[in-house]
C-alpha cells in the first residue's frame, strides 16, 4: 500500500476522494434535506443525452453534459414551482428524454465511443491533475456560496414555503443550488461513475442523519464518512485488486448498517429512572 503512494495516479485518486467528499457532503446534505434524491437520478441520466450529442457534434461531451444537466434540473425546478406538473412526473420525463437522446446520438456517432464506459462506471485511478483543478475550483465556489448564504440555504431546504413567506430569496437559492447540484453530478460522474455518485450523495448523509438533526453537523459528518470510506475503499481495493468504486459503496452501506443498528439498540434500551 505504501509503495503506491509514490505513484502520481494514486496521489491524484486520494486528492480526488478528499475534494469530492467535501463537495458531495454539502450537496448531498442539501439533497437529502430537500428530498430531491430522485432529481439527482433524473439529472444523472439526462447527462447521457448531452454526452451523446457532444460525441455526435464533435464537441467536448463534458460541456454538453453540463448544459443538459443544468437545463434539465432548471426545467424541473421551474415546472414544479409553478405547480402545474408534479415534480416526480417532470423528473421521469427528463430521465427518459435524456436517455433517449443519448442512445440516439451515440448510435449516430461514427465509430466507437471510447469514454462511454468511463462515464457509466468511472475510475478513480484515472483522475488527472486537470480534473483535480476543475473540481477544486467548483468546490471553492460551492464553499463560498454556502458561506454567504448558509441560513437561506437551510431555510429553503427544510421549508421552502415558510422561507418564501418570510421574504427570503427562495427562487435565487433554489435555482442556484439546483445548478450547483447539476454541475457536481457532471464533474463527478466521469470520475466515479453513476453507481458511486449516487452512493456518495446519499449514504454518508443517511449515516449522519441517524445522529444529527442540524444541517451543519449533518454536512460535517457526511464529509467525514465519505472521506474515510473513500480512502479506506481505495486502499482496500488496491490490496485485493478489485474495482474501488464497488468497495467504497459496500463500505458506506456497512457503515450505515452499523449506525442504524447502534441507534436502534440505544433506542430500545429502557431509560434509567
Amino acid at each position: 500500500m505504501t509503495s503506491l503512494l509514490q505513484y502520481t495516479f494514486f496521489q491524484n485518486a486520494l486528492a480526488g476522494i478528499a475534494i469530492i467528499s467535501i463537495a458531495a457532503g454539502l450537496i448531498g446534505t442539501y439533497i437529502i434535506s430537500r428530498r430531491m434524491v430522485s432529481l439527482c437520478g433524473g439529472v444523472t441520466h439526462a447527462c447521457f443525452g448531452g454526452l451523446g450529442l457532444g460525441y455526435w457534434l464533435g464537441i467536448n461531451p463534458v460541456v454538453m453534459a453540463a448544459l443538459f444537466a443544468v437545463g434539465s434540473s432548471a426545467s424541473v425546478e421551474w415546472i414544479s414551482s409553478r405547480g402545474r406538473v408534479r415534480e416526480d412526473s417532470a423528473i421521469a420525463v427528463v430521465w427518459a428524454l435524456g436517455m433517449a437522446v443519448g442512445v440516439l446520438f451515440v448510435f449516430l456517432s461514427p465509430g466507437y465511443v471510447p469514454e462511454l464506459n468511463a462515464f457509466l462506471f468511472g475510475n478513480l485511478l484515472t483522475i488527472t491533475s486537470s480534473d483535480l483543478w476543475a473540481f477544486a475550483i467548483y468546490t471553492a465556489v460551492l464553499l463560498i456560496f454556502f458561506g454567504f448564504n448558509f441560513r437561506y440555504i437551510v431555510a429553503c431546504a427544510f421549508d421552502r414555503d415558510f422561507a418564501q413567506v418570510s421574504g427570503l430569496p427562495v427562487r435565487f437559492i433554489n435555482y442556484t443550488m439546483t445548478a450547483l447540484v447539476a454541475v457536481c453530478i457532471v464533474l463527478t460522474i466521469r470520475l466515479v461513475g453513476i453507481m458511486l455518485l449516487m452512493a456518495m450523495l446519499t449514504l454518508p448523509q443517511m449515516v449522519a442523519e441517524t445522529f444529527c438533526r442540524r444541517f451543519g453537523r449533518m454536512a460535517a459528518v457526511s464529509v467525514a464518512v465519505s472521506m474515510i470510506t473513500g480512502i479506506g475503499g481505495l486502499a482496500l481495493a488496491a490490496v485485493i485488486d478489485v474495482p474501488c468504486a464497488a468497495i467504497i459503496v459496500l463500505l458506506q452501506v456497512a457503515v450505515y448498517a452499523v449506525a442504524a443498528a447502534s441507534r436502534h439498540i440505544s433506542a430500545s434500551r429502557p431509560a434509567r429512572q
